[in-house]
């Protein structure tokens, strides 16, 4: 009798090796909370990599609009969301049970301030308590949001871990903080690098892996805090210099220089010198709020950030050092500001956009309401907004409409502005971003 030996009986894979088999197949699952500048690029990046995506909004217009495939942000066009729905590859939904069904998840919701300029989380804590109930073995958590050092270890992290799960071994989680720059049309969201924090090694190893699907270069650091405190940097860095560039713009106009053309020569140098700009103040989702997080850190921590609350007051106070401006101007030509009409041209935080989030020209506007200012507007990117408890709708930008003013401010520098045009039909200009730099007119003023 012939006797036959059973076949050696094969280990289970760890959760880690599903997980990475399921990536590397393209059969993971993607999720993405958060639809809006952050996530959808991340989202259309997937699934243009072969992931099947599912992004989870809890505002139904924008999940009705993806499934008509259309695009709301201006950095993704409506041809490839509707190429990926059609494929099958992108859909959106409002509901959190979808959570279960996901292999990664990544979190990409607002991070604001409250009026008490400390962070309001309440939009992490809220995922992280819709999501945990959902969560199983074999998934990948990434927190995108820009927040304070320790976030993840502090709030997601316990919340993982009182469900039962072991990170690192069931539930892999990190940081990767979101670098989305919009507007601009060199660096894409697979151009920039990713920065990768996880809880443990093997979290890393994972997050890493996974961006690298998508993402051309993934830079690996030892924990979330780094990862956390890298984004803060960064924009902490340039707030920083432009708040001295904002300083310079101030002493050049006390001694009577053009600071403009002082960048202008510094920059012609190779090395050392790093070119910003002044303006009428910093806007964004990030500049504006990210030293603040950071500071607040800070404090908590016992330290006092100095350097840093000062560049957040200079770039804070350009707003009024703007009207101010424009009232001397006026009072120069014996006008008063009090009934004159004002033209805003460009109302959003940075040119070629239509996100208006934290906008020195809004604060610039309400000042000038305060004043008694008639105040009108122009943006191509924009039809209306709200000042105080009104709306103002956008006026036409025609001869007739510059004319009738009694001064012209330039606030945003869209490229799809004939400049030339403005300074030859306006009474008065004042132009905060060096738009009109090639033009000269007795009647045009450069902050």
């Amino acid at each position: 009798m012939e006797l036959h030996s059973m076949p050696p009986e094969q280990p289970r894979l760890s959760e880690k090796d599903l997980l990475i088999e399921k990536i590397f197949s393209r059969s993971a699952v993607a999720g993405v909370v958060g639809l809006g500048y952050v996530g959808l690029p991340l989202a259309v990046e997937m699934a243009q990599a072969g992931f099947s995506v599912v992004g989870i909004e809890l505002d139904p217009i924008k999940v009705e609009t993806i499934h008509a495939g259309r695009s709301y942000i201006s950095d993704v066009p409506s041809s490839a969301i509707n190429k990926l729905v059609g494929a099958g590859r992108l859909r959106a939904t409002t509901s959190f049970k979808e959570v279960a069904h996901l292999d990664t998840i990544n979190i990409c919701v607002p991070t604001p301030l409250r009026k008490t300029r400390d962070p309001d989380l309440s939009y992490i804590i809220s995922v992280a308590n819709e999501i945990v109930p959902s969560l199983r073995p074999g998934q990948l958590v990434i927190l995108e949001s820009t927040t304070y050092p320790g976030t993840t270890e502090e709030i997601l992290l316990p919340a993982v871990q009182g469900s039962g799960f072991e990170v690192g071994t069931d539930v892999f989680l990190g940081f990767s903080p979101e670098r989305v720059d919009p507007g601009n049309t060199r660096f894409k969201t697979k151009d920039v690098p990713k920065v990768v924090g996880g809880v443990t090694p093997h979290c890393t190893e994972v997050a890493s892996l996974f961006y690298r699907q998508f993402i051309q270069k993934v830079v690996s650091v030892s924990s979330p805090r780094v990862a956390e405190m890298v984004k803060l940097l960064e924009n902490t860095f340039r707030s920083v210099n432009i708040a001295l560039v904002n300083e310079m713009a101030l002493l050049c106009h006390k001694m009577g220089i053009d600071v403009w053309e002082v960048i202008e020569a510094a920059g012609s140098k190779p090395f050392g010198f790093m070119t910003f700009f002044p303006g009428p103040g910093i806007g964004g989702h990030c500049i504006p709020i990210d030293p603040v997080y950071l500071s607040w850190k800070a404090k908590i921590n016992g330290f006092e950030p100095r350097f840093i609350d000062l560049a957040g007051q200079i770039n804070a106070s350009m707003p009024e050092f703007v009207v101010s401006r424009i009232l001397h101007l006026l009072n120069e030509r014996q006008k008063c500001l009090m009934g004159a009409k004002i033209l805003l041209v460009g109302m959003t935080y940075k040119k070629d956009v239509s996100d208006l989030r934290e906008s020195p020209a809004i604060d610039v506007a309400k000042l000038l309401l305060e004043k008694g200012a008639d105040v009108l507007f122009y943006d191509p990117f924009v039809q209306q907004v709200t000042l105080g408890d009104r709306n103002y709708q956008r006026v036409g930008l025609d001869d007739q409409v510059i004319q009738n003013c009694e001064m012209v401010v330039i606030l945003t520098d869209h490229s799809r502005i004939d400049y030339g045009r403005i300074v030859k039909q306006a009474r008065l200009v004042f132009d905060t971003r060096n738009a009109t730099r090639r033009l000269n007119a007795p009647h045009l003023v450069r902050l």
